[in-house]
């Protein structure tokens, strides 16, 4: 988790904020799918867990980068509150939706299809968003 924060630090940076969360996001569910769907030993899944740390940390990590810069001064604070918020709002849900995947089938399947899930509605939201690399953060609210 460490070393994802520092990598998705230095890409912020190189190829922007969108870019940075959407690999990370992508890789996440690359992660997810070999992780809880190909049989793997206990050794290999050990060995697994670094990656889906690494690409999990990446995520959190951005968007506060991402957020501040989407937001003027005057709403900076109501708006990276609203969108973190928000997030856990919608994430209250996903046990749930496991609760009724594992009524039906195995517990394994059904984290793996609500992480996939998860990672993919951050691949499309951040998709809809603008890149704010290298953007000044406003002073003021626009007219």
């Amino acid at each position: 988790f460490f070393f994802g924060c520092l990598a998705a630090s230095q890409l912020l940076d190189r190829i922007g904020r969108r870019q940075t969360i959407l690999l990370f996001s992508v890789c996440c569910v690359g992660t997810v799918i070999v992780y809880l769907f190909v049989p793997l030993s206990n050794h290999a899944m050990l060995a697994l867990g670094f990656p889906l740390g690494f690409f999990a940390a990446g995520i959190p990590a951005s968007m506060g980068a991402l957020f501040n810069e989407l937001y003027p001064r005057g709403t900076r604070g109501t708006g990276v509150g609203f969108c973190y918020n928000f997030g856990r709002v919608v994430s209250a849900g996903f046990p749930v939706m496991v609760g009724h995947l594992a009524a039906q089938y195995s517990l394994g399947f059904a984290i793996g299809v609500d992480a996939v899930f998860a990672y993919a509605i951050v691949a499309v939201s951040v998709m809809m968003l603008p890149e704010t690399r290298g953007r000044t953060l406003a002073e003021d609210v626009p007219a």
